[in-house]
């Protein structure tokens, strides 16, 4: 009990409104068709049970190489299991179906990407002048970065590469290898455009710089998940009286456009929350970098910063017309367990880091005034 004393609570009090508005939204759409909101709930409840356990575990252990070097390979190994015996949805093979749950290996991925390059680069971040050891963090990224692309999940590969690239920035990357990263990028991107991407791929991006060009086809979601953000007001239609996602006008609208469908039932003002909760959740975790010791934990910290900023701006971007229809989730809102359970489980790593900082601090200084009394 005492260790959920330790436990910050701002932090859990900042993700409850974005739960409550999900699972409103999710609770409309289940009237009369699928029951979203029992499972989400389910979902929630999972995910605040891991909290809570890896909270009062002691994760030293994550620290090791060997054990961060399995996590890693076995998430490989699951990427390799989709892409062989994967579950396939809307086009893409993204899936795996075990014991009647479903789950999404990419979001395991983001996490053991994240432990492994924090690891890495946590003794090597004055060192990253070297090419060698760039070199070894952009392999480290380059191997799941392909195995997700050829899903083909051009929102999760996105997401790997923000991911990687940010950390390896903040840890010290220099100006030269800046400028041969952004030109083998652009190499890459000319690339994936002409053998890797689907025709589908390229319609999003076509229509992504000319958002009404084809509303009927490739723009149709984005430019119904534009109406429905539109139509919301200053407060909103009501819970449970969103037309464009009960009348089905709105495609995915539990998941890759949960964030029109609330907009639309809660307006403007449900939006503000939403955007004013990941913004304050993203500065509450900025604070914890100077209570950390160890460059391990800081750039964990800084790896799920990183999580957030890209899923939220990249869904909320595709939600209001100014990205392209990646099908990246919104976090704590999206409908879905594996995103929300990798989540909770990078938010309760944190917080298991911050408590056992504060409690080393606390005893040294107990310890220190002991001896000086």
């Amino acid at each position: 009990m005492n260790s959920l004393k330790r436990i910050d609570w701002f932090i859990i009090l900042l993700i409850v409104p974005l739960l409550i508005m999900s699972l409103s939204t999710l609770h409309s759409f289940s009237i009369g068709g699928e029951d979203f909101f029992f499972r989400q709930f389910v979902w929630v409840t999972i995910s605040f049970s891991v909290l809570f356990i890896v909270f009062k575990t002691d994760f030293s252990f994550i620290k090791k190489t060997p054990n961060i070097i399995i996590f890693y390979s076995i998430s490989v190994v699951f990427l390799l299991i989709v892409f062989f015996f994967g579950a396939k949805v809307n086009g893409a093979r993204s899936w795996i179906h075990i014991a009647g749950f479903t789950f999404q290996p990419a979001d395991i991925m983001k996490v053991s990407l994240v432990v492994l390059l924090s690891k890495y680069l946590a003794k090597r971040h004055l060192s990253l002048q070297s090419f060698r050891h760039v070199f070894f963090t952009f392999i480290y990224f380059f191997i799941p970065f392909i195995l997700i692309l050829i899903q083909p999940d051009f929102g999760s590969a996105l997401i790997i590469l923000i991911i990687w690239f940010g950390i390896v920035m903040l840890s010290g990357l220099s100006k030269k290898h800046f400028f041969l990263f952004l030109f083998s990028g652009i190499i890459a991107s000319l690339f994936l455009w002409s053998f890797i991407f689907h025709d589908y791929q390229k319609k999003r991006i076509i229509t992504f710089l000319h958002p009404l060009s084809d509303t009927q086809g490739a723009g149709y979601n984005a430019y119904q998940s534009i109406i429905a953000v539109g139509s919301g007001g200053i407060f909103g239609k009501g819970v449970g009286y969103g037309t464009q996602s009960r009348l089905s006008f709105l495609p995915e609208h539990e998941t890759d456009f949960i964030f029109a469908a609330v907009a639309e039932e809660w307006g403007f003002a449900g939006s503000f929350i939403v955007l004013l909760s990941f913004l304050l959740l993203i500065f509450r975790l900025l604070s914890y970098i100077e209570d950390f010791n160890g460059n391990f934990e800081r750039l964990i910290t800084l790896g799920f910063i990183l999580y957030l900023i890209a899923h939220t701006l990249v869904n909320i971007g595709m939600n209001i017309g100014l990205m392209p229809v990646t099908g990246v989730t919104l976090p704590f809102m999206s409908y879905g367990g594996s995103h929300l359970f990798v989540e909770f489980f990078f938010l309760a790593l944190i917080l298991n880091f911050r408590s056992r900082t504060k409690s080393m601090y606390v005893y040294k200084q107990r310890h220190a005034d002991a001896f000086h009394g």
